[in-house]
């Protein structure tokens, strides 16, 4: 056996070591080379990966945009789900046009792009501690869907401060309240925290460590009175 020294790369993921002790896992060639491969190399950056003051639709138009759409969705899919939580929702809202894509869609994905543009060094962060905190988020976008007025799930679960597991999922059925589309999310949310939870539990038992308390944070005062009832 030889030490060949630290690891920088692990299955493309780029490993950076902080003064603190700290690790971060980034994707930052696999941006680049997306960013080269959909021309959008030469972007200007947007802070953001989403206009929220554009609301998109589907299109029942005979023709698609003549652009890789379906191509560069899958492309985005493969970094949100490995370092990058932050274009969850960016990349789950423009994979609904997947069926018939018009230019106002590919528009949306090339934000997609500009965004990253800015963020190429953007990841994970892993810093050390003593203490073991587990915790998650989730929220709701209420009727945020204008076809069908369905709203979108999201929840993230932070291990040391740092994202773990995350998602962002168009709900099944049309919610009829704020409070009714957060508790939707929350469900969600809690069915993913629980098994992470006790896979936690498990793996510090055998180290004779006492696992962490599982904690979500919800927005909405009548969502948390009804789940802790």
């Amino acid at each position: 056996m030889t030490d060949s020294g630290k690891c920088a790369f692990v299955l493309g993921i780029e490993l950076v070591d902080g003064p603190d002790g700290s690790v971060t896992m980034c994707q930052r060639r696999y941006v680049d080379d997306i960013l080269k491969r959909f021309g959008m190399d030469e972007c200007k950056a947007v802070v953001s990966p989403v206009d929220m003051s554009t609301r998109l639709v589907p299109s029942d138009a005979a023709t698609k945009v003549n652009a890789p759409f379906r191509e560069a969705v899958g492309a985005l899919m493969h970094l949100m789900t490995a370092t990058r939580p932050d274009i969850a929702y960016a990349v789950g809202y423009v994979s609904r046009f997947m069926e018939n894509p018009q230019e106002e869609h590919w528009v949306a994905v090339k934000r997609i792009f500009r965004y990253l543009q800015g963020t190429k060094t953007h990841g994970i962060c892993f810093k050390p501690g003593n203490k073991i905190d587990f915790r998650g988020y989730s929220d709701a976008d209420w009727a945020g869907d204008l076809a069908d007025r369905k709203s979108t799930s999201g929840y993230t679960f932070m291990l040391m401060s740092a994202p773990v597991s995350w998602g962002s999922k168009k709900q099944s059925s049309v919610s009829l309240s704020t409070s009714e589309a957060e508790y939707i999310a929350l469900s969600l949310a809690i069915q993913e925290g629980k098994w992470i939870h006790r896979l936690l539990c498990e793996i510090l038992a055998a180290a004779n460590e006492t696992g962490p308390e599982l904690m979500i944070r919800e927005d909405n005062q009548s969502t948390t009175t009804s789940a802790t009832k």
